[in-house]
């Protein structure tokens, strides 16, 4: 049994203990426990480690390692513990995000070894929302993407992560793993645009998924059709499969400086329930 303050990779026979602490914040967390939820803790299916932060025997806080650095409900010490093994093993990841306040004080003692970033978001507000809007009717052309349609989405998808991130998805290996996750998500019934002429005008995705709750992602407008209102009326669109047919809580976080997007989430009921970080290298 473990007695003392003590760092280690979790077991697949670990499960249940993750799931606790991962259900802690269910909302903040969603992005990494809808992973466990399919992977377990294998690191073969899980596509990382799941480091442990034990006290007194007891598991406290964790940290997913793999394409993202992830601190989940870790305090100050188990920050300190998480970074001393992050250093260790080296920098693999391509970004570090999670909530504010954790991710702040991991950067802070990474960044010397492994800084400068290309970027750091410091504030990202964490968005959620329980219910249907009440003043904005959802756009009837918004619907599920079929399976036939991926020629028509990844252009519009590699638009918006090339806008976003900085940098194009198709780098490396020609946009492989990224086409695969697109795909992963048009055949699983979550990616949603409205189509016209064949040319997406609006999408966006419900990405990582538990019993508690969904997390929104890559809302996207094309450029010639902004200033219309259609990132409203077709988050509300989507707002009625992800209610609906996921999960009771929708989520999704936003650049502190993108101002439009903050007030459109808004005007369809997200209220801002905390921050989130992102470091991306």
């Amino acid at each position: 049994m473990l007695t003392t303050t003590t760092t280690k990779v979790m077991e697949p026979g670990e499960l249940d203990a993750a799931l606790a602490v991962l259900d802690r914040d269910p909302v903040a967390n969603a992005f990494v426990a809808s992973r466990v939820a399919v992977a377990g803790l294998d690191p073969w299916r899980l596509g990382g480690e799941m480091w442990g932060w034990y006290s007194g025997g007891r598991l406290e806080a964790l940290c997913y390692a793999g394409a993202n650095l992830v601190p989940i409900c870790a305090g100050p010490e188990a920050v300190r513990a998480f970074a001393e093994r992050a250093l260790r093993a080296g920098r693999r990841c391509s970004s570090i995000v999670g909530p504010s306040a954790a991710t702040s004080a991991l950067w802070s003692l990474l960044e010397p070894s492994w800084g400068p970033a290309r970027e750091v978001r410091a504030h990202q507000p964490l968005m959620v929302t329980r219910a249907l809007p009440a003043k904005v009717e959802p756009d009837p052309c918004v619907r599920r993407v079929r399976r036939d349609e991926m020629d028509a989405i990844m252009p519009a998808c590699v638009a918006m992560f090339t806008e976003e991130v900085g940098v194009s998805p198709l780098a490396g290996d020609g946009g492989l793993i990224y086409q695969a996750r697109v795909a992963e998500l048009v055949g699983a019934g979550r990616a949603f645009a409205r189509i016209e002429d064949g040319k997406v005008v609006f999408k966006a995705e419900i990405g990582a998924v538990t019993r508690h709750a969904c997390q929104i992602q890559g809302v996207w407008v094309a450029p010639e059709y902004r200033g219309r209102g259609l990132s409203e009326t077709g988050m509300a669109a989507v707002l009625h499969y992800a209610l609906r047919d996921v999960a009771p809580v929708a989520s999704l976080y936003v650049n502190d400086f993108n101002a439009p997007a903050r007030a459109a989430y808004r005007r369809v009921g997200f209220t801002e329930v905390g921050a989130f970080m992102s470091v991306l290298f």
